[in-house]
This record gives structure tokens, C-alpha cells and sequence, in this order.
């Protein structure tokens, strides 16, 4: 007699019948998550329905384990990554909020860029404050100080240039 195949509807309701809660907690003691463990079956099943023609009926619960575990382990791979991530840019805040070098740097370069944006000529420093501090956008700006928007971009272009100009650390930085 000829097996059912996958792909055939009621074959594959009849296999998510039998399986879908032992593979659910097959998962679940992997992961620990109910929530995860239901997610990855249904993975395992979409990718069951997706091959469907490819596997053979007698071998779908041995496809769907296989696949169920290769999801885990996936998981597992990219949670490290992120963990790991996190465990580097939490290393470098720390160390950039406590190097006494950083902060004087940090102090130093907010002086020498007050100094310079104060002696800009008196448009440009007021439009690049209202652009840069106040967040207000060029239309704002050029309706406050009613002036084009035209010049409200040329005084922000030009404040900007002459910034860059007078501070070398400031490739270090973005305004």
C-alpha cells in the first residue's frame, strides 16, 4: 500500500496532530520558554509543509526533530553573539564614563567648541544654535528671524565650515 504523502492535507493535519506536543516539549526543555518552544515547532512545521515534497511520510517526525533541533541550536549561536556584544559595549562605556584622560578630553573639547561657536559672527552663531541646540527646523528658523530658508541653510553651511576650521579634534565628533 502506498505511504500518504506530506504534501497532502489531511496527512499533514494527521502529523501535526501526533507530534506537535511532543516536539513542543522537546523544545521547551530546550529553550525553557513555552513561548519559544511554540514558535520553533510552528518553524519546524512551516519548514515540514515548504520540503513537503522532499520527505517522505514515514520520515516526517524525524524531519521536524532534526529541524526543531537545528532552530535551537541557531538560537542558541545567535543569542551568544548578542551576549556577547552586550558584554563588549557595556566593557567600553564603562571604561570611556571612568577614564579621568576621557572625561578631561570630553571637558576640553566642549570649551574650545563654545569658544568657537561664540565667536562666530552673530546670524550664523544664533541660526546654528537654533538649528543645532534648540532641534527647530529650517523652515522654523527662517520664519522666527524672517529670513529665506535659503540663507537660514547658507548661515548653518557656513557656521559649520568655520567650526571645522578652527577645532582639529573635531573629526573626532559629530555636530
Amino acid at each position: 500500500m502506498d505511504q500518504p504523502s506530506v504534501c497532502e492535507e489531511q496527512s499533514f493535519t494527521r502529523l501535526h496532530q501526533s507530534h506537535a506536543t511532543a516536539l513542543q516539549n522537546f523544545l521547551f526543555y530546550r529553550f525553557g520558554s513555552l513561548e519559544k518552544a511554540k514558535d520553533c515547532a510552528q518553524e519546524a512545521f512551516v519548514r515540514l509543509w515548504n520540503n513537503c515534497s522532499k520527505v517522505a511520510f514515514d520520515k516526517a517526525k524525524s524531519f521536524l526533530f532534526t529541524t526543531a533541533n537545528r532552530i535551537f541550536l541557531d538560537d542558541a549561536a545567535h543569542q551568544k553573539v548578542v551576549l556577547k556584544f552586550e558584554k563588549r559595549s557595556d566593557t567600553a562605556e564603562a571604561q570611556s564614563e571612568t577614564n579621568p584622560e576621557f572625561l578631561y578630553q570630553i571637558d576640553e573639547f566642549k570649551e574650545q567648541l563654545e569658544s568657537v561657536v561664540s565667536n562666530l559672527p552673530e546670524k550664523q552663531r544664533v541660526v546654528f544654535l537654533m538649528s543645532r541646540i534648540d532641534k527647530m527646523k529650517n523652515q522654523e528658523i527662517a520664519d522666527t528671524l524672517e529670513i529665506s530658508v535659503k540663507t537660514v541653510e547658507k548661515h548653518i553651511t557656513s557656521s559649520l565650515k568655520s567650526i571645522r576650521a578652527n577645532l582639529d579634534e573635531l573629526n573626532h565628533f559629530s555636530i
